[in-house]
C-alpha cells in the first residue's frame, strides 16, 4: 500500500514543523476542573500556558512535555487531560462532552484502561494500541478522534512498530478521500484497526515524499479540511 500512495498535489501546502508544534488552542480551566475525577488530574504544565486575550492557550509542544514524563498512572492521567484540553477548545458544550469520560468511568478503571493501551503502544506499536483503545480497553465517550490524540502525544518518544502514532479524525479522512489518496469507500468515522494501520502507512508515505514529519502531513490535512468547511 505505501509504495503505491498517490502524491499530494504540488500546490498542497504543508506547514513547517515549528508551526505544527506551535499550534495552540484556547481553554478555560474553570470549565474542566469540576468535570475531572478530581483536581489532581489537571497537569501543572497547563497552568504555565501563555494567555492570549481572554484565554490561556496550550500548544502541541506543551502536551508533548506532559507525555515525556516517566510513565506512571498519574502521568497517564495528565496526558489524557492535556490531550483532551488541546483538542477541545473553550466551547462549554464540547468541554461537557469530554467530561462524560470521567463521569461514566471510575478513576481506577480509567487508570487500568489508559495504562493498558499506552503499554501496548510502547511494547507492540501504534496499531495494537489503537486496537486496545477501540476494543478490550475501550473508554466510554473517548472515541478514535480523541484517543488517537493521546497516542500521538505519547508516541513522541521511541515506540515499537514501523510507524509513529498519528491523530485520525473525520477532517483528515475526508480530505484524503477528496484528494483520491484513499478510496471513496473509506469511512470518515468509526475506523477499525486495519483502517488506522492503513492511514499510518499512507501518511508516513506522504511525509517521505515531501521530506517532512508525518505530523506535518496530518496538520496539513486538518488545515485544508477546516478551510473548506
Amino acid at each position: 500500500m505505501e509504495g503505491s500512495v498517490k502524491a499530494l498535489p504540488d500546490d498542497f501546502p504543508v506547514p513547517g514543523l515549528d508551526a505544527v508544534l506551535s499550534q495552540a488552542v484556547p481553554f478555560d480551566k474553570d470549565r474542566w476542573i469540576p468535570l475531572l475525577s478530581d483536581a489532581t488530574w489537571w497537569p501543572a504544565e497547563l497552568d504555565d500556558c501563555p494567555r492570549v486575550g481572554r484565554w490561556p492557550r496550550v500548544d502541541r509542544r506543551t502536551v508533548f512535555s506532559v507525555a515525556r514524563r516517566a510513565a506512571t498512572a498519574e502521568t497517564d492521567r495528565h496526558l489524557l487531560v492535556a490531550a483532551l484540553v488541546w483538542g477541545t477548545g473553550t466551547k462549554a458544550r464540547e468541554v461537557r462532552r469530554r467530561g462524560r469520560i470521567f463521569a461514566h468511568t471510575s478513576a481506577a478503571e480509567l487508570d487500568a484502561r489508559l495504562g493498558a493501551a499506552l503499554t501496548a503502544l510502547r511494547e507492540k506499536g501504534a496499531a495494537e494500541a489503537y486496537w486496545a483503545f477501540n476494543n478490550d480497553h475501550r473508554i466510554p465517550h473517548l472515541g478514535p478522534a480523541f484517543f488517537t490524540k493521546v497516542l500521538y502525544f505519547a508516541g513522541d518518544e521511541a515506540v515499537s512498530g514501523p510507524h509513529r502514532p498519528l491523530i485520525l479524525d473525520s477532517v483528515a479522512a475526508t480530505v484524503l478521500k477528496e484528494l483520491g489518496i484513499v478510496d471513496q469507500g473509506w469511512p470518515v468515522s468509526g475506523w477499525r484497526t486495519d483502517r488506522y494501520r492503513q492511514y499510518l502507512g499512507v501518511v508516513h508515505s506522504l511525509a517521505r515524499q515531501r521530506a517532512v514529519r508525518p505530523d506535518q502531513i496530518e496538520a496539513a490535512l486538518f488545515r485544508r479540511g477546516k478551510q473548506a468547511s
